[in-house]
């Protein structure tokens, strides 16, 4: 048995049980990317599969937090246990996330059957933390039912929730301009229902006539999001958007459209992984001390092209 197993073994199966401490601790070894993280994961990735993951994203002041709070007590009232990933900026003091969002939370804080975690994004782009694949997993196998992921609100860069989330929400928000315009390049295309919230504000007609237009624009067999107005500080429009979220998962479920958008995240988390691990092997057998260094001023005074230098290198692991 491989060092550290023991205690990951041990570890997992009080995640299992739904130990809020057991679960806290496994992500932090995940997002720390400690040495016992490995067989952590290892231990609970057969248990995992089996929660709703939804994505929740969109520009900053769109009302992601109340959104999800709110969602969460409706998927409460159901019955569902929910985690919930709230990725916020990363502090540059700290390194930790800048935002609480558990501090926006704090009406499931007693709330057993309620997990919230703020993650930081440590430089990493596309609106998640780099750990967010595996905080997924720990609360999956902990048995949460649904786990809402609130990206950071980046704005139209914010589409790598698309290859995580089985549904993701799309806010937007009436009064920051021409919202739909500017993010059509963007997240637009990666919705599965859009949420118009703050929709007691003037001009979210307009808003809800811009995604239309954009919509249109789609080819006809294709199926259209729903389109659901909320105010979230007022629980107003929850209910049915929950009713859109759900029936996105029946239909995407009898469709296999779920089970090959799943497949497909399990095919960029194992291309990601194997990666990981071709660059630890190359920098702990192939590239030697100040190698590197060395390498990167060669290509800053051009004598060397990147496509040269990787092909070196690749040769010397035994690959080319």
């Amino acid at each position: 048995m491989a060092a550290g197993e023991p205690a990951a073994s041990a570890l997992a199966a009080r995640v299992r049980e739904g130990d809020v401490r057991a679960i806290a601790r496994a992500i932090t070894l995940v997002e720390e990317g400690l040495p016992e993280a490995r067989a952590l994961l290892a231990a609970l990735f057969p248990h995992a599969g089996r929660a709703l993951v939804v994505g929740v994203t969109g520009p900053p002041g769109a009302g992601k937090s109340s959104l999800v709070d709110r969602l969460t007590a409706h998927l409460r009232k159901v019955g569902r246990t929910v985690g919930i990933v709230a990725v916020d900026p990363t502090s540059p003091f700290s390194g930790g996330a800048i935002l609480g969002d558990r501090i926006r939370m704090q009406s499931h804080a007693t709330d057993s059957g309620v997990f919230i975690r703020s993650m930081a994004t440590r430089g990493h782009l596309g609106g998640l933390a780099a750990a967010t694949d595996h905080a997924l997993t720990v609360l999956d196998a902990s048995g949460k039912d649904v786990i809402l992921v609130e990206t950071v609100g980046v704005g139209q860069d914010e589409v790598e929730i698309v290859g995580t989330a089985d549904v993701s929400l799309v806010v937007l928000v009436p009064g920051l301009g021409d919202e739909v315009q500017a993010l059509k390049a963007g997240i637009m295309e990666i919705a599965d229902v859009f949420v118009v919230n703050k929709a007691d504000r003037e001009g979210v007609e307009r808003v809800v006539a811009e995604i239309e237009s954009t919509l249109s624009l789609a080819p006809p067999e294709a199926k259209r999001p729903a389109i659901v107005k909320t105010v979230a500080t007022r629980d107003e429009g929850v209910d049915a958007l929950l009713e859109a979220v759900l029936g996105f998962e029946r239909r995407a479920s009898g469709s296999g459209a779920l089970g090959r958008k799943r497949r497909a995240q399990l095919r960029r988390r194992l291309e990601e992984a194997v990666r990981q691990r071709v660059m630890e092997r190359v920098f702990r057998t192939v590239i030697a001390p100040g190698e590197l260094d060395a390498t990167v001023e060669r290509l800053a005074e051009r004598a060397l092209d990147p496509f040269t230098a990787a092909d070196e290198i690749v040769r010397r692991m035994g690959l080319a």
